[in-house]
């Protein structure tokens, strides 16, 4: 007899689980929460279905069953709120796991590209160095040409580097998340101005027009405005950097109630749509339309105005836009009211 009811019962808490087993890896595809709550409750039901069929080959009578039952079905929210706790504590695993391998994925671009800037800077750096050293060891030896240019462009190629340097420590700055801003009221018209009137030099020895002027209203914006000049100034030298003689650079300043736009337009080209986004990698140099010519820096002055700008909140674009690209600097401001910049330079450029 008792063996009867143990297969019975045990053929029944088999049916019931498999039948739940079933229904669980269905639902687990869907939600795990609600695949973890179920499976315990089925546990419960096959031991409770056992414990029927075992009663009733036992001629066990209807009150001892009724109250095995009872007790059987107290267990299911315990059984459920059991089942929703493991499901949630996964949960938070599988998160805390995913976060940790696109951290290292972060990690593992990061060093790769810190090892590939390297290298490009390592490069760039070697030239300048073996032309100083080659005009020195000249000057050294009474060979350098009489017209005294050796000292001039020894200045020069110093000038270089220590571009290239400062350009390393702004981004090492902006990439650790040590770069503290100053901020204070800045007008963004006196940055432009600012810009405009430094990229003269460059432009009248590149033979390059630009176009653009400060804007008669206000926009104004907290900043650090030496940082900003800086991002700015970027856009500026490699929008004439890369405008061929003859051809124009406009910068223009816009904005409305939440965000100031400066804009650099230049005569580059063109890029590629697919390599547009990584003119901001570091050091990254794509297409013949931006291959650094002879006096240009390491390629970090797109990636430092960038960071900059998302340090402020805002951020820099590019988009290819007639004969070439145009730049665009966004930061959220305080104060709007201005429109295009269309009145003609100071100086009598365009």
């Amino acid at each position: 007899m008792i063996a009867e009811a143990a297969l019975l019962a045990a053929l029944a808490a088999v049916a019931v689980g498999t039948v739940g087993a079933l229904v669980v890896r269905a639902l687990a595809s869907r939600s795990l929460v609600a695949a973890a709550v179920l499976a315990p409750v089925v546990v419960i039901l096959s031991v409770a279905l056992g414990v029927v069929v075992t009663a009733h080959a036992m001629f066990i009578n209807e009150h001892d069953q009724a109250v095995v039952l009872v007790v059987t079905a107290t267990s299911l929210p315990i059984a459920a709120v059991f089942g929703w706790l493991i499901a949630r504590r996964v949960q938070e695993l599988m998160r805390a796991s995913a976060e940790e391998a696109a951290e290292r994925d972060r990690d593992r671009q990061v060093e790769q590209s810190r090892r590939e800037l390297v290298a490009w800077v390592s490069h760039d750096l070697r030239t300048p160095l073996a032309g100083i050293r080659a005009m020195a060891e000249a000057i050294e030896d009474g060979h350098a040409p009489a017209d005294g240019s050796y000292p001039a462009r020894i200045r020069s190629e110093a000038d270089r580097m220590s571009d290239m340097v400062g350009g390393l420590l702004a981004l090492s700055r902006l990439q650790s998340g040590t770069l503290r801003l100053d901020r204070a009221p800045v007008d963004f018209g006196d940055l432009v101005s600012d810009a405009l009137a430094s990229a003269r030099v460059l432009a009248d020895r590149r033979g390059v027009l630009v176009g653009g002027s400060a804007p008669v209203e206000s926009v104004t914006a907290s900043a650090d405005a030496g940082e900003l000049s800086r991002a700015l100034a970027n856009l500026v030298t490699n929008a004439l950097t890369h405008t061929d003689p003859g051809g124009r650079v406009d910068i223009s300043l816009t904005a409305d109630d939440d965000v100031a736009r400066v804009s650099v337009a230049d005569g580059c080209g063109g890029i590629p749509p697919d390599e547009l986004d990584r003119l901001f990698d570091p050091g990254w140099r794509g297409t013949s339309a931006r291959t650094p010519a002879a006096g240009v820096g390491a390629g970090l002055g797109l990636a430092v105005a960038r960071g900059i700008a998302r340090a402020h909140g805002g951020d820099v674009t590019v988009a290819n836009a007639g004969h070439g690209c145009r730049f665009e600097l966004a930061l959220p401001v305080s104060g709007a009211g201005a429109g295009p910049l269309g009145a003609p330079a100071p100086d009598g450029h365009p």
